[in-house]
């Protein structure tokens, strides 16, 4: 399905959100978190997309592997482990939602406003990775 034929109202309001998410989170910071949100959701798609972008704004192939398993690597620092943990909470918010020890984490680099706009960034991830996965979007050819 193309979602931007189908329904071009909806897809235009998400590309809306997209440019959002991008002019209030650090780009290098929300590659890392549609990287992770990506892996969890199986979306291959998006996963190649923010990748790609990732290692053409300078960041290492090493990390960007190294994003799957982010608690064991040393290849990140102390306030992208806590946007992955907050990435990992929201993308699969359980009954408890985000724990207050994820929550101070995330507040303890960034103030209230940069926490808020972490989140919507999260949430965006996460819906384009459900359209994406359920149009089964294919990656392009290498």
């Amino acid at each position: 399905m193309e979602w931007a034929k189908v329904v071009p109202d909806g897809y235009a309001v998400m590309s809306q959100l997209e440019r959002y998410g991008r002019r209030t989170v650090e780009p290098g910071l929300l590659h890392l978190i549609k990287i992770r949100a990506s892996i969890l959701n199986g979306c291959a798609f998006c996963l190649d997309m923010h990748t790609t972008e990732a290692l053409a704004d300078g960041d290492h192939q090493r990390r960007l592997f190294a994003v799957a398993a982010w608690r064991e690597s040393t290849l990140f620092d102390e306030r992208e482990r806590a946007a992955f943990a907050l990435t990992d909470a929201l993308t699969r918010l359980g009954e408890d939602g985000v724990s207050d020890a994820v929550w101070a984490a995330a507040r303890k680099h960034w103030s209230e406003e940069e926490v808020a706009n972490l989140v919507l960034a999260i949430g965006i991830i996460n819906v384009w990775n459900r359209i994406s996965v359920a149009a089964r979007r294919a990656t392009p050819p290498l």
